[in-house]
This record gives C-alpha cells, sequence and structure tokens, in this order.
C-alpha cells in the first residue's frame, strides 16, 4: 500500500492527487462501489479505519475520514492519502482545523464519488438528529453505534426522535443472527407466546431493541433483565399451556435452542466484528423499515 502525506492542502490538491495515485498503479476508482465517511476522534481513527477497510473488501470504497483537531489554531487541512492494488479502494484521512472543523461538509463534497450512493458513519458520539447534521445531510444512508457512547440506554432509546429514514445503528445489526434464529424457530407452530425475557449484561444497547422487537412481532410483553454476560445471553418465551421457548448462549459463540418436544440443538451465534456489522448495513441502501418499527415499539415501552 502507498500512503501519501499533504500537508496545509485543499480538496482540490487531494482529488488530482488520488486520480495521479491511481493512474499510476492501473486501478481507476470506477471500480468503487460507494463513499463511506467517517466522522471519528484521533483516538478512535485506528480501529474504525480498520473496521472499513475490512468491509471496503466486499464493497469497494473511497473511505473519507474527518477527524476534527483544534479548532483554536489557524485554519488547515491535512490529508493523509492511503491507495494500494491489494486495496479495495482508497482511504483519506483527513484532519481540520481552526474554522474547517465546523466545515467539514464542504470540504468533504468535492471528493465524493460521483453517481454513488453515500454513507455516513459516526464509530462514537454522534449528532442527535444525524439527517440535519451537515456531513449527514450528504448521505442517504447514515449508520450510529449507541454501544460505543457514555450512556448506551439513553442513547438508543433517544434515537427515534431523530430518526429519519436511511438511519441504522450497529446495536440494531448487532441482532441480526438473534432475530434470524429466533425467526426461524417458529417456522413450526410452538404455541402463543404470552411473555417473554432478553437476559443480557447491564447498558447492553441491543437488549432493548430486541425485547422491542420481539414484543411487536409476537404481540406480548417482553422485559429485559440483566444477566453477568458476555453481551446477550438469553431468550426465554413463555407459551400457553406452560411450555418455554428458549436460547440461551453463555460463551458468544454457541448457543442452545429448546422447544418443548423436541431436543435441545447447539446453533452457532457468535459476536460479530465491527468490521463484519459494517459491511451488513453497506449491503442495503434502502430505509430499514424493521429498525424504525422496533424503535417505536421502545419509545412505547419507556414511555
Amino acid at each position: 500500500m502507498t500512503t501519501f502525506n499533504l500537508t496545509e492542502t485543499t480538496a482540490s490538491k487531494i482529488s488530482s492527487t488520488l486520480t495521479r495515485l491511481r493512474h499510476q498503479m492501473g486501478a481507476p476508482a470506477v471500480g468503487m462501489v460507494l463513499t463511506l465517511v467517517m466522522v471519528v476522534d484521533e483516538a478512535g481513527q485506528y480501529d474504525a479505519v480498520r473496521a472499513a477497510t475490512e468491509a471496503a473488501r466486499e464493497h469497494p470504497s473511497r473511505i473519507l475520514v474527518i477527524i476534527n483537531r483544534d479548532p483554536a489554531e489557524p485554519n488547515r487541512l491535512d490529508a493523509e492519502i492511503r491507495v494500494g492494488e491489494s486495496s479495495p479502494g482508497e482511504v483519506v484521512l483527513l484532519r481540520l482545523y481552526g474554522e474547517l472543523t465546523g466545515h467539514a461538509d464542504s470540504v468533504i463534497t468535492p471528493l465524493l464519488l460521483t453517481d454513488t450512493p453515500v454513507v455516513v458513519w459516526w464509530p462514537g458520539d454522534a449528532p442527535a438528529v444525524p439527517a440535519q447534521d451537515p456531513v449527514g445531510r450528504l448521505a442517504s444512508r447514515r449508520i450510529t453505534d449507541a454501544r460505543s457512547t457514555r450512556d448506551p440506554l439513553a442513547t438508543i432509546t433517544s434515537r427515534l426522535g431523530g430518526y429519519v429514514p436511511g438511519d441504522t445503528d450497529l446495536t440494531w445489526t448487532r441482532l441480526t443472527p438473534w432475530r434470524s434464529l429466533l425467526a426461524a424457530a417458529f417456522d413450526q407452530p410452538v404455541g402463543k407466546v404470552e411473555s417473554g425475557v432478553v437476559e443480557a449484561v447491564p447498558d447492553n444497547a441491543s437488549a432493548p431493541l430486541l425485547a422491542a422487537w420481539l414484543s411487536q412481532r409476537l404481540g406480548a410483553p417482553v422485559r429485559v433483565t440483566d444477566s453477568s454476560g458476555p453481551g446477550l445471553t438469553a431468550v426465554r418465551l413463555d407459551l400457553g399451556g406452560g411450555g418455554r421457548l428458549e436460547v440461551t448462549r453463555g460463551d458468544a459463540r454457541l448457543a442452545t435452542l429448546s422447544k418443548p418436544g423436541q431436543p435441545d440443538r447447539r446453533v452457532a451465534l457468535t459476536r460479530r466484528a465491527t468490521s463484519e456489522l459494517l459491511a451488513e448495513e453497506l449491503r442495503r441502501l434502502d430505509p430499514d423499515e424493521t429498525y424504525s418499527s422496533a424503535l417505536q415499539q421502545l419509545a412505547k415501552g419507556s414511555g
């Protein structure tokens, strides 16, 4: 991989450098399918860039990383460009100083790939209304992650207030294997669900979302209780007639599915890396209506 540094530069110079580097390597930008914009601080940029780069192996992208530095310094834009023959796209780290920290949207607009979707990801703290953020307005898809905030439960509960179609949160994406397994468990009739419990480590933001989704889908109250973890550990659904459907997981890798009248079954239910979660979200660029419905149900329960 080739790394090229530009100090006190402009978006125009960055764009021309990207074009020149790609032509030198014989890898034009036409193979890239989207622009992924990340808004992250200096401390979190390494892990976030690594996750985005791994996700780009499935979705070749131009990855623009916005890192706001000291707004009290003179205006300056520094860029670090990473391009390589084995790289699935391009990575541009943009460090903004001075008044530029308040105008990141103007900085990145000339660097967006033409005629391709724009996705914005906030790996850490995100705006209360991502779609109204200047950078968020440029995107058709906006990804947040309540788990990485100071108060994950309060954050995910507040997401409905700022929700706009196209928003999603990685706390919801983490539930995909759980939702798939639970949906499959009802492929054969098991009886009416009367109530349920989701067990998870305290402050797990995915747990109330899963409980809200189950409550809405099953038409029954589902509450959240604490467990010793790691992460989500169990879903227990009480059925009419005294039966119970359970999915229990104790090691973050394998789960046990228990259904009335059937032997227990061991199934894979692995906790996934951030890169896998991000890759999943990049597969769909349309609004996630199921996530929206789960947020609405969560808000009802919180109320």
